[in-house]
Order: C-alpha cells, then structure tokens, then sequence
C-alpha cells in the first residue's frame, strides 16, 4: 500500500502555530493584520516539516521582527472550518513583554499594521469568537500552569 491509498479516509488537518504575549498587567497582545477586518495573535501555519513550535518563533519573527524566547503550550484546539477542513491550532506561552523588546518590534512583511495590549475581559469584543475562547482559555491554562485541550475554543464536555 502506497501513501495516498494510506491516507484515504484520514484526516489531513491544516496546523497553525501562535503566541501569547503579556504586559505587566496581564494584558494580551493583539496584532492588526492588514488583510482581515478582527485582531489576531501572532502566528500562522505549519509549513512542510516544521514543528508547530518552530512555526511559532518563525511567524513571531516574520510579523513582529523580534525573537523572544517562546516557552510552554498553552492550549492545543481542534477547530475545523466549513471553508479550510480540519485544524489543530497551537498556542504557546510568549510571556512577558518589557519595553526595550517592544521598541524592537517592525512590521516587516507587510501582514501586520499594528499591535496593542488589551486586557483578557476585552478580547472577545476585538477578535472572533473562536480565537477569543481559545485565547481565553489558555490565559486559564497559564494561571494554572497547565496546557489544555481545546474543541472550537472550549474545553469539551464543559
């Protein structure tokens, strides 16, 4: 049996990778992206033998011109779309963002126009409600020290 009579049948998700970044106060970073009408985290899909974590720091780079360390996963979501099938998203921990690293940042590829912290209680009413749980949900997560498991945002069965 060949690799496309394997696959027949299996599900093929789309992967994406993002960032949660802080200020002191505990505020989420949101970026504006130039090409969608809602704010975003940093982040975007696994390109072809690249792990999620590895897409993370690349896109944070890309979108942000800064690399600071990414550290633990927050959350893991499974979250299809009627248009784009099957999707696993991956949200790690950007943590703290001081000032010297802010001044750092460039929009270098055009993605992005701007960027701003906003508090968690906020966050629903900038983005759409998918990211927003998922978002949502891993600040959880973080308070708690743990990473959870995540169905369109929400923790399953809750």
């Amino acid at each position: 049996m060949d690799r496309s009579e394997f696959l027949i049948g299996k599900a093929t998700p789309l992967m994406a990778a993002g960032a949660l970044f802080f200020d002191e106060a505990g505020h989420v970073l949101l970026v504006e992206p130039t090409y969608k009408d809602y704010r975003d985290i940093p982040g975007g899909y696994v390109e072809q033998g690249e792990s999620p974590l590895q897409t993370c720091v690349r896109e944070v780079r890309e979108e942000l011109g800064i690399t600071p360390p990414i550290g633990r996963l927050l959350a893991m979501d499974w979250a299809p779309s009627d248009k784009e099938g099957d999707k696993i998203l991956y949200l790690f921990d950007g943590g703290l963002l001081d000032q010297p690293v802010l001044d750092c940042i460039e929009f270098w590829d055009g993605e992005i126009r701007a960027v701003a912290f906003h508090p968690v209680a906020e966050i629903s009413t900038l983005t759409i409600p998918r990211l927003a749980r998922r978002i949502e949900q891993a600040v959880r997560a973080r308070q708690r020290g743990e990473t959870v498991y995540l169905e369109h945002g929400d923790i399953p069965g809750c």
